[in-house]
C-alpha cells in the first residue's frame, strides 16, 4: 500500500495544484449555481406553503395571485405575462419619476375630466407585488391589501360603490355594518392640506363629508370618503384609523381590496401606529410565489449583529420615499469602477412596488459589461421590454452566474439572492433583472426582485434602514 505521506511533488506541481483549488474555491464563491426549473414562479403549489412563526404584529405576505405564471419555451401568453409585468413595472416608475421632478405637474382628479375613463389595456397603478390581509370595521372583516413602501395613504373599496369598483378577491366592504365606521366632515383640520400632503390631490366635499382622490400617472385613481375605522392586525387593535373608504376605483390592481400605504407621511399606516409600534416595521419578501413572507411590525432591540444598517435620507421633494444613500456595486466578487457622484446625481430610493432595480445610465452601463463578460459562455438571447440583457438556456439544466452586490454608506455590501439576478420570460429568454434610467438625473430605485429573502428593516424612528439574513422561504 502506498503512504501518501510519502509521495513528493516537484515545486511547480505543487505551486499549480495550490493556484487551481485557490482559483476553484475563489469562483465558487463568488459565483451562483441554479436550477433553470428556479427560475420559473408556481402559484399551483402555494397551498403547501409552510406556516412561519410570527408574533401578533406580524401578517403573512404572499404575491398577487393574478402576478403568477408558468413560464414554457414555447407559450406566447407567457411572453405576454412577462411583458405585461414590466410595462406595469415601467408605469410604476415613470410615476416615481415624475412626483420627484421639479419640471413635472402633479394630476388632480378633482380637476380632470379624465376621472371616469377606464383606465388603458395593459396598464396598471403598478403599486406593488405583494398583498397581507389586514381586518376593517367592527365586527372585522379580513382583507388582502397590497403593502407599498412607496405611498403613504390606505384605501379600500367600500359599498355602495358608487361610481364603480373593479373584482376583488374579498366581499366588498360595507362601512354601513360596522359599529366603529365615521365619515370625516369637511370642516374637520385633515381635510385640508394633511389630506393632501397623502394624496397629492386637494380634497373635496359632498353632503359634508369630506371626499379624497388619489390619481396615478397611467391614470388608474381610486376616489370616496375619507373615514375613520377600527384595523386589526393579529390580536392588535387599531381605533380612530384615518383611511379612504373608495367609491370609484379603476385600474388594475389584481384582486386586492386596495393598498396599505406604508410612506413616511402622517396619514401613512405607519405614522398613525407609531406609539403602538413605535414608527418601525420590516418585511422578508418570498422569492417564489408558492412561498410565504413576512411583514413585521415593531423593532428589535437589539438588533441582530447580522443587520447591516444605513442611513436613511430626507429629501424636500420626496418625503412619501424612503432614500438611501447607494454607493457602489459588484458583480462575481469585484467591485466596479463607478464614481459615487453617479449614484449621487438622483440619489436613490427603496421601494416594496417596483420589481426591477433602476440603475443610472452609467451604472448600468458598467454592471451590464461585467455580467455579460462573466456570462460569456452562455448565448444570448431577444431582449425583454427594458430589459436588453438576456440568454437562451435552452437544453441548460443549471446555470452558473456571478454574485451581485449593492454597496451603501458607510461600505455596507447587501447581496442580491440568486433567485433575484434573473427574471425568466421563458427558458430561451432568461434576463438579467436590472434596468437603466433614461436620465442621470433620474432617482434610482432599488426594486423587490433584488430583495427578496432579505430581511429589510425601516427603523424609522431613528433615521436607518438595515439588511440581514431572510426570516422567509
Amino acid at each position: 500500500m502506498n503512504n501518501l505521506s510519502t509521495i513528493s511533488f516537484p515545486p511547480f506541481v505543487l505551486l499549480m495544484l495550490c493556484f487551481t483549488l485557490s482559483f476553484q474555491s475563489s469562483h465558487q464563491s463568488h459565483h451562483h449555481v441554479i436550477s433553470i426549473h428556479s427560475l420559473f414562479p408556481n402559484c399551483s403549489s402555494s397551498k403547501g406553503t409552510k406556516k412561519l412563526s410570527q408574533s401578533p404584529s406580524t401578517l403573512e405576505i404572499h404575491q398577487r395571485h393574478d402576478l403568477c405564471w408558468q413560464p414554457t419555451s414555447s407559450s406566447s401568453d407567457t411572453t405576454k405575462s412577462t411583458q405585461q409585468l414590466l410595462e406595469e413595472d415601467q408605469s410604476r416608475v415613470d410615476t416615481i419619476q415624475a412626483k420627484l421632478s421639479k419640471k413635472s405637474k402633479k394630476q388632480d382628479p378633482f380637476q380632470t375630466k379624465k376621472i371616469t375613463v377606464p383606465v388603458q389595456s395593459g396598464r396598471s397603478l403598478g403599486t406593488g407585488n405583494y398583498v397581507v390581509r389586514v381586518g376593517f370595521g367592527t365586527p372585522k372583516s379580513d382583507l388582502s391589501l397590497i403593502f407599498d413602501t412607496g405611498s403613504d395613504f390606505t384605501w379600500i373599496q367600500c359599498e355602495p360603490c358608487v361610481k364603480a369598483c373593479y373584482d376583488q378577491q374579498d366581499p366588498v366592504f360595507n362601512p354601513s355594518n360596522s359599529k366603529s365606521y365615521t365619515n370625516v366632515t369637511c370642516d374637520s383640520q385633515l381635510c385640508g392640506p394633511k389630506l393632501r400632503s397623502a394624496t397629492s390631490a386637494t380634497p373635496g366635499c359632498a353632503s359634508s363629508t369630506c371626499v379624497y382622490g388619489i390619481q396615478y400617472g397611467d391614470q388608474s385613481f381610486s376616489v370616496g370618503y375619507f373615514g375613520v375605522e377600527t384595523i386589526t392586525l393579529g390580536q392588535d387593535v387599531f381605533p380612530n384609523f384615518y383611511f379612504g373608504c373608495g367609491q370609484n376605483n379603476q385600474g388594475l390592481f389584481g384582486k386586492s381590496a386596495g393598498v396599505l400605504g406604508l410612506g413616511r407621511n402622517s396619514l401613512s399606516f405607519v405614522s398613525q401606529t407609531a406609539t403602538k409600534y413605535g414608527n418601525a416595521f420590516s418585511y422578508c419578501l418570498p422569492a417564489a410565489a408558492s412561498a410565504t413572507g413576512l411583514l413585521k411590525f415593531g423593532s428589535s432591540n437589539p438588533y441582530p449583529r447580522t443587520v447591516k444598517f444605513t442611513p436613511m435620507l430626507s429629501r424636500s421633494d420626496g418625503a412619501s420615499f424612503y432614500f438611501l444613500d447607494l454607493i457602489g456595486m459588484s458583480v462575481g466578487g469585484y467591485k466596479l469602477g463607478i464614481s459615487g457622484s453617479v449614484f449621487a446625481t438622483g440619489g436613490t430610493i427603496i421601494d416594496s412596488g417596483t420589481v426591477i432595480t433602476r440603475l443610472p445610465p452609467a451604472a448600468y452601463e458598467a454592471l451590464r459589461g461585467a455580467f455579460r463578460k462573466a456570462m460569456a459562455k452562455y448565448p444570448l438571447g431577444k431582449p425583454a421590454s427594458i430589459l436588453d440583457t438576456c440568454y437562451d438556456f435552452t437544453g441548460y439544466s443549471t446555470i452558473t452566474i456571478p454574485k451581485i452586490g449593492l454597496f451603501f454608506r458607510p461600505g455596507i455590501e447587501v447581496g442580491v439572492d440568486p433567485l433575484g439576478v434573473l427574471i425568466a420570460a421563458s427558458v430561451s429568454q432568461v434576463c438579467l433583472a436590472f434596468a437603466p434610467n433614461g436620465d442621470p438625473g433620474d432617482v434610482g430605485i432599488y426594486g423587490n426582485k433584488q430583495q427578496v429573502k432579505l430581511d429589510v428593516i425601516y427603523d424609522v424612528g431613528n433615521s436607518k434602514i438595515g439588511f440581514g439574513p431572510g426570516s422567509c422561504n
